[in-house]
């Protein structure tokens, strides 16, 4: 989390210095002061993994001594969709295919038994729906914060079916609040804004099978992810 902040703050600083190069204060600005909407491209990177709560049974009669989430690299694409409400608030569109990686480990000390780890490599189609709220343009540039909700489905999780008779199984729809910060760069012909955004989700996750000790040990399972975007709009 602390490498994805520091990675932004200096990557927007340095950013900010070469738009001032540009002509002036706010002098790309007032080229898009004007449009009502804009639409772009957004490539990300994430970071995400599961929020477990463990059942009663793993408290009381599991082999199980823990399962623990453990978070994986992803890659996003998408497109952006803008609607200006005012010099100070946006509506945000932006579908997105999203590539993660979300692992779950279950420890087991038994000899006949052994550690596994059950390996999950979701595609999701994403949908998020974002308010932002903006700063003040200063030398070309704007601050922003944002907030809203994601719907996300695993389109591959119907070619994994058949393998997953004996495993743990992880619904394929979820639903996620999202909030974040970031920086508006203003350039002669685009908007370069990079972000860093954290979702959690609000759907329990997992499928239930009293006849999987893997899956009687889970009682929720969210999902959460940390993003860093680079939104390129005009």
């Amino acid at each position: 989390m602390m490498r994805l902040i520091a990675i932004l703050v200096i990557f927007g600083f340095c950013t900010g210095l070469s738009a001032q190069n540009y002509g002036g204060s706010n002098f790309n600005y007032q080229s898009f002061k004007a449009k009502q909407y804009y639409f772009g491209i957004t490539l990300a990177y994430n970071t995400s993994n599961y929020n477990v709560f463990r059942s009663q049974q793993f408290l009381e009669e599991s082999d199980v001594t823990r399962i623990e989430s453990i978070r994986g690299p992803g890659l996003n694409l998408g497109l952006v969709t803008n609607l200006k409400i005012g010099n100070y608030f946006d509506i945000r569109f932006l579908p997105t295919l999203s590539f993660a990686t979300r692992n779950l480990n279950y420890v087991i000390p038994t000899a006949d038994r052994p550690d596994f780890e059950r390996k999950l490599d979701p595609v999701f189609v994403e949908t998020p729906l974002q308010f932002r709220y903006k700063s003040d343009a200063y030398n070309d540039m704007k601050m922003f914060v944002l907030g809203g909700i994601k719907y996300a489905f695993d389109v591959s999780s119907q070619s994994r079916t058949r393998l997953e008779r004996s495993l743990v199984r992880i619904a394929p729809s979820d639903f996620a609040l999202e909030v974040g910060f970031g920086f508006q760069f203003f350039f002669p012909y685009f908007i370069f804004s990079p972000e860093l955004k954290f979702s959690q989700g609000l759907a329990n996750t997992v499928i239930y099978n009293q006849n999987l000790s893997t899956s009687t040990v889970l009682d929720k399972v969210y999902s959460r992810a940390f993003t860093l975007s680079l939104h390129f709009e005009g």
